[in-house]
């Protein structure tokens, strides 16, 4: 998904935020100028960070809020865990608390809030066409022998582990791997924070090997790719995922929450909508920028 103005000027905009440095934010300006034509917004914030550390030495560390949201989450887990085991659906239950976590951001959202987290949680709702995208991942889940889940945020990826114990116990015999970020990066979740969260207990942990807050496929380690190429299911999480590996070919479902005016003009949602995608082989073009949202999102919904 390839950065358009409105998004340039965005991420030009956050920068602003951490420092009035001049000599920083001309080579941040530059970058964002002289972006190739398929640059994604996790690409071009992994090159802001390789400047930052430049200039200040480090990145503006998230340590702090990643414990405060994995230490929320972790301690509604068993409450969570008994909501999910005495619904009617308790895959959709775990599913729809997993895709909810995506508001814990830090990247996207300027000022995350633990009520609105809190309240977006209570939340069950699902469109037609999530159903019917549910419906297609559970069918292809029952004939698959792996499934690889590419994992967003720290609070979130404790939800994550919610959802593939509930997949563990309805398809017994898909191997499930999750796959984090390779180092620090905004409040992204780490191999450190997957084991924190405990998720080594359901899954397989797979390092991405960069410091990119999104898959992108050709800077990862082999291993990833391997976990990449070779899983019968993708799952991919959050915005950062959607805007590194769609439209590039692969068969790969996608939940996030729409978080910012990009994506709520190309889905025509309003903010913190719920969305879950399959794109497979046969539509992976990109196919839109701000001008054709309503095709879009008639296209994807339906």
């Amino acid at each position: 998904m390839r950065v358009i103005e409105s998004c340039a000027e965005c991420l030009y905009n956050r920068q602003l935020r951490l420092t009035d440095n001049q000599a920083y934010l001309a080579e941040i300006r530059d970058i964002i100028d002289n972006r190739g034509q398929d640059a994604t917004a996790p690409y071009l914030v992994y090159r802001f960070n390789q400047t930052y550390r430049k200039y200040f030495g480090r990145t503006v560390s998230y340590a702090d809020v990643k414990k405060q949201y994995n230490d929320l989450v972790l301690s509604m887990e068993d409450a969570l865990r008994g909501k999910i085991n005495q619904s009617e659906h308790p895959l959709l239950t775990a599913f729809s608390y997993a895709r909810t976590g995506n508001y814990i951001d830090f990247g996207a959202i300027r000022q995350v809030d633990e009520k609105t987290f809190l309240s977006l949680l209570e939340r069950d709702e699902f469109s037609e066409h999530d159903l019917r995208t549910f419906d297609s991942f559970t069918a292809q889940c029952a004939n698959a022998d792996s499934l690889l889940l590419l994992a967003d945020n720290s609070g979130e990826i404790v939800l994550d582990k919610l959802f593939l114990e509930q997949l563990g116990q309805q398809y017994p015999q898909m191997k499930r791997a999750v796959l984090v970020r390779g180092g620090e990066v905004l409040n992204d979740a780490t191999v450190e924070d997957a084991l924190y969260a405990g998720i080594d207990s359901v899954a397989e942990i797979v390092s991405s090997g960069v410091p990119v807050s999104g898959t992108v496929y050709d800077m990862m380690s082999d291993e990833a790719k391997n976990a990449i190429d070779c899983a019968d299911v993708i799952l991919a999480k959050g915005q950062g995922n959607y805007e590194a590996l769609s439209g590039q070919g692969r068969h790969i479902f996608y939940s996030f929450l729409c978080k910012c005016e990009r994506f709520t003009n190309r889905f025509q949602v309003p903010e913190f909508t719920g969305m879950f995608i399959e794109e497979d082989r046969n539509t992976c073009s990109e196919r839109a920028d701000d001008n054709d949202s309503e095709r879009v999102h008639n296209a994807e919904q339906g």
